[in-house]
């Protein structure tokens, strides 16, 4: 056990060496690391896509299509926001910027996922699957 804390010693023969076949040890903290202390190297996505989806976003033929669909004009500056975070967490390694990016992505998702399906799927095949279609058949 390290002084400072308390570590483990991982791989093939510890920290006494035998029978390491060239292997190296690794030492292993033995308590979790928590991970939102963390800054992870990178992003979730490229900082180049959210540049293109808020300049997409942006778009006359986009927000004509939204507007359409949707009865409104798209709003945009979530893409801006997140460009900016994305930067800001490839530029300075920022744990805010990580966490509002992050935050950001889950909350896209989530947005997806909120939509119920047009229709029920099955769990098995109909029991006459294997029957000849009735095309021939007149309605």
């Amino acid at each position: 056990m390290a002084h400072g804390g308390s570590w483990r010693v991982s791989g093939e023969g510890g920290a006494e060496g035998g029978g390491s076949r060239g292997r190296a040890a690794r030492l292993i903290p033995s308590h979790p690391i928590p991970s939102r202390s963390v800054v992870r190297p990178q992003p979730p996505r490229p900082c180049e896509d959210y540049w293109w989806e808020w300049k997409h976003c942006r778009g006359l033929r986009h927000a004509f299509h939204h507007y359409y669909a949707h009865g409104e004009l798209p709003t945009c500056g979530r893409w801006r926001e997140d460009y900016e975070a994305c930067r800001a967490w490839e530029k300075g390694r920022a744990a805010a910027a990580q966490e509002a990016l992050c935050k950001s992505e889950r909350a896209r998702v989530m947005e997806n996922q909120k939509y119920a399906p047009v229709w029920t799927l099955r769990k098995n095949p109909p029991p006459d699957w294997y029957l000849p279609l009735d095309q021939d058949k007149p309605n």
